[in-house]
């Protein structure tokens, strides 16, 4: 074996027992039993909302130690694949391997980073089209496709609560739901204007446009979060549904429009079979929105006491070129890419562990 690859080996090694240390495996152990235990009571789906909650933290946290135990496995399996490669003269099936396993390890440490209160949450996104006309519009659902196939690629299930179509093409806004264990803490980096720069295929003389869209990310309310919204304090309508074009989803008024008039903020869901179903959906929306809200006032009057640093950022976060040059760059990391088509088809785990890196350091640069 190469010296330099038995020095990457060694290195991977202590990489994931630091990892295996923060993550506890017989705490793992121990909670898996327990939550297991629970989960054979056959009491337990007198209350389904508790019920599915207890089955996915088991689910999660049995996901948690297979993983742990493949890596260590493969880890460990790695010098007799270079011994055997050296036998026959080819060590290009254990290079990628090595390179495989690097890869695994650096981003389950990445996960390791995620101690935010809010971090372990399912994640809201909302998506706006801003300056841009119809390249915006269009620049918006390409984001939006961005993310449900990064999500569809992991593994992660997607609801969509409203899409609000723009009149040509593309779409003005839309809000969904990504589910999954640490969804909030891994996509909340993605918060902020995404820039594209591209020939518009809108534009008859074939010119270069550049167009915005917004990301927001916001953490899954639960029960414990304390957010109420009493009923005094909202404005209710309800519509029909809607698609692209004008054309109409639903023959009956299903879809809800929540506007909170203390704060003026205003969400609505379409997607949902029934009225009900759509009003409780806006509802975790917009409690998800006042959260963020209140964290952002904590944060500020925090910050005017001198108790931490600027978390903040610049709101143009990233630049996705594709004329005259092919390019994704993010602006917070300088982390880039030339190769925007795969990005745009949900290629970000990059993306997303450079900037969680660049977080964390600059939250200890700030303390």
């Amino acid at each position: 074996m190469r010296p330099e690859t038995s020095a990457t080996i060694d290195q991977l090694s202590a990489t994931l027992t630091s990892i295996e240390k923060v993550m506890d495996p017989e705490t793992l152990r121990e909670t898996v039993r327990e939550l297991e235990a629970t989960a054979g009571d056959p009491s337990l789906w007198d209350d389904p909302a508790h019920a599915q909650q207890v089955t996915t933290k088991l689910s999660a946290a049995q996901a948690k130690l297979r993983r742990l135990g493949e890596l260590r496995g493969r880890l460990d399996d790695l010098p007799v694949m270079y011994e055997l490669a050296e036998e026959e003269g080819d060590a290009s099936v254990a290079d990628e391997e090595l390179a495989s396993l690097q890869a695994a390890i650096e981003s389950l440490e990445v996960t390791t980073m995620l101690s935010g209160d809010y971090d372990d949450r399912e994640a809201v996104i909302n998506i706006r089209s801003g300056a841009g006309g119809v390249d915006a519009a269009d620049w918006a659902e390409m984001l939006m496709r961005m993310y449900t196939r990064w999500a569809d690629k992991h593994g992660h299930k997607v609801d969509v609560y409203d899409i609000s179509y723009a009149e040509e093409a593309g779409i003005k806004s839309a809000t969904f739901v990504v589910h999954g264990e640490y969804m909030y803490g891994q996509l909340s980096v993605e918060q902020g204007t995404h820039r594209l720069v591209r020939i518009s295929p809108f534009d008859s003389q074939a010119r270069r446009q550049t167009s915005f869209a917004e990301v927001e990310v916001l953490p899954v309310v639960e029960q414990t979060d304390h957010i109420d919204v009493p009923d005094s304090d909202l404005r209710v309508d309800v519509y029909r549904s809607s698609g692209p074009g004008g054309q109409s989803v639903n023959t009956t008024d299903s879809a809800v429009r929540l506007t909170h008039l203390p704060t003026g903020i205003v969400v609505t869901c379409q997607n949902e079979k029934s009225q009900i179903q759509n009003k409780a959906s806006a509802l975790r929306v917009l409690q998800a929105k006042l959260l963020e809200r209140k964290r952002q006032e904590e944060r500020a009057a925090m910050d005017a006491l001198g108790a931490g640093g600027n978390a903040s950022w610049g709101n143009q976060m990233r630049n996705y070129v594709l004329h005259p040059y092919q390019m994704v760059k993010d602006l917070r990391t300088n982390y880039e890419v030339g190769d925007p088509q795969k990005v745009l088809d949900g290629d970000i785990d990059g993306f997303l562990e450079a900037a969680i890196r660049w977080r964390m350091a600059a939250e200890r640069a700030a303390e």
